[in-house]
């Protein structure tokens, strides 16, 4: 039988990476196998649903390269890609009632009349008595005239599932191995709401039989319901998928992966500046190895190699800082073509249009120094400012000059006219005509780099000196000089 997985999610807020770790693994599974991936958006929880979610997360996927094979058309969601949809639950509700009629008839299941109020009354009187806070079945066993009062009293009724009250229920996970439950610590659980729509558990147990899944990958938090599933599976005659719980991801405090942790949103990380290709090896890593070193892992080798097998059981810890040095190397490992469309957007929308041509010029000035796409705005914003920069004369001076601004002024002067003279206008030849000038003047060579770094750039930190100014140009280069001195104090020019 050729695999199937799918992956899903509610649309009830962005997506974030534990979803999307769970949603990568099931991916790889797929793409490793042979077999189809499949999204499937879980939207029966009414009250739960954003407006706007699913154009998240199918963003987010995509941004990410997890293509799905079947499931809403990425273009138009309300239609469907593949010959098992429709692929968003609300349009499936045909089906979970089909089902719940069989459990029902045969049996399996029970309508529940208690209010909201019993239940909490219920809950709180277990807890009183240190008991689990299950129901307690009074609905079970209603004779039929009991059930038609209840029903002629005007009460929508939730449908539960009739749970056996001994025995043991045992499926195998193909992470953590073979494990049973005892029938008589599960509850009966609700399989359907009083306002007709399918809780989780029905829904994606009928989902899943109906589209042919045959594997079930997903967090770790989904294991103790597992047996009601296998359950609800033996009630309707059905074959179970193979599961395989995926371990939980926390933060470097050991608390599960959390907002209190920084941005766990994907779209967030998008807008930070992190490379798709960082983010897809970071998660890869979480909970599963190459071997005991490999760190920076491409696609296709990840296609390869991936195996449920290597698996850990263990929770993955989300290391900020190491997807942080990753995003590092994936931004130094691009193209410069490549990575002046990535930062274009970012730079766009601090000074406006830029020429491509223009930021090709800049890419390698910058591309060992910066570890997230945003940064290349800070770092070359300068480059597209045009007339005086400003920042305080302060900045120019520095702790070298504060107390002798003439001093500065005459530095700054004396490599004016040097590079007034200077042809032709390039790194060589500007750095052969600047360099002398800090023993002539009797300066260090940092102290007269800083002082022209900041008539140039306005920034203390910038990109090598005579590469950006040969990159500024002439005439952008001399202006600067010239406002540079304009800005000083007074005194420094008389």
């Amino acid at each position: 039988m050729s695999v199937r997985v799918r992956f899903a999610p509610a649309p009830s807020g962005e997506l974030h990476v534990g979803n999307l770790r769970t949603a990568l693994f099931a991916w790889l599974f797929a793409r490793h196998e042979g077999g189809a991936f499949i999204l499937r958006i879980e939207d029966t929880d009414v009250a739960r649903v954003v407006p706007g979610s699913l154009q998240s997360i199918i963003e987010s996927l995509r941004w990410l390269g997890l293509e799905w094979d079947e499931g809403p058309d990425p273009q138009d969601p309300s239609r469907d890609i593949g010959t098992y949809g429709p692929y968003v639950q609300s349009r499936r509700l045909e089906h979970y009632r089909k089902a719940t009629h069989e459990l029902l008839n045969s049996g399996h299941a029970y309508y529940c009349y208690c209010s909201p109020e019993r239940l909490e009354e219920v809950r709180k009187e277990r807890q009183r008595s240190k008991l689990p806070p299950k129901y307690d079945r009074r609905c079970r066993d209603l004779s039929e005239a009991e059930r038609s009062e209840l029903a002629t009293q005007g009460i929508a009724p939730v449908v539960r599932f009739k749970t056996p009250l001994t025995g043991q229920t045992a499926f195998q996970d193909m992470i953590r191995g073979d494990l049973v439950f005892e029938n008589d610590t599960l509850d009966d659980f609700v399989l359907v709401r009083a306002d007709g729509f399918p809780v989780y558990h029905l829904a994606h147990v009928v989902d899943d039989h109906l589209m042919a899944i045959t594997h079930v990958l997903r967090g770790d938090e989904w294991l103790s319901s597992t047996p009601r599933h296998v359950l609800l599976y033996q009630a309707l005659g059905w074959l179970p998928p193979s599961f395989a719980h995926l371990p939980m991801i926390l933060g470097p405090d050991g608390a599960r992966l959390g907002k209190r942790h920084g941005a766990t949103s994907v779209l967030e990380f998008r807008d930070r500046g992190f490379l798709p290709e960082a983010l897809f090896n970071f998660l890869g890593l979480l909970g599963w190895s190459l071997d005991d070193h490999t760190e920076i892992i491409d696609r296709q080798t990840f296609i390869h190699h991936f195996s449920l097998e290597r698996i850990l059981k263990s929770p993955a810890v989300f290391n900020i800082d190491k997807l942080t040095w990753m995003n590092g190397i994936y931004i130094r490992q691009l193209s410069l073509g490549d990575l002046a469309q990535r930062v274009q957007p970012f730079l766009k929308t601090a000074v406006g249009p830029v020429d491509h041509d223009y930021l090709l010029r800049i890419m390698p000035l910058i591309q060992e120094r910066i570890r997230f796409l945003p940064e290349a705005v800070d770092m070359a914003d300068f480059f597209f400012r045009e007339g005086e920069l400003d920042y305080p004369p302060e900045t120019i001076l520095g702790k070298k000059f504060a107390g002798d601004p003439p001093r500065a002024a005459a530095a700054l002067e004396t490599v004016l006219g040097r590079a007034e003279l200077l042809e032709p206008w390039e790194h060589d030849a500007l750095e052969a005509a600047i360099r002398p000038l800090a023993d002539e003047l009797g300066l260090k060579t940092g102290e007269l780099f800083g002082l022209v770094r900041v008539a140039v750039t306005g920034k203390t930190a910038a990109p090598p000196l005579f590469e950006t100014m040969a990159v500024l140009g002439r005439p952008r280069t001399l202006d600067r000089l010239r406002s540079a001195l304009r800005r000083l104090p007074p005194a420094a020019k008389g």
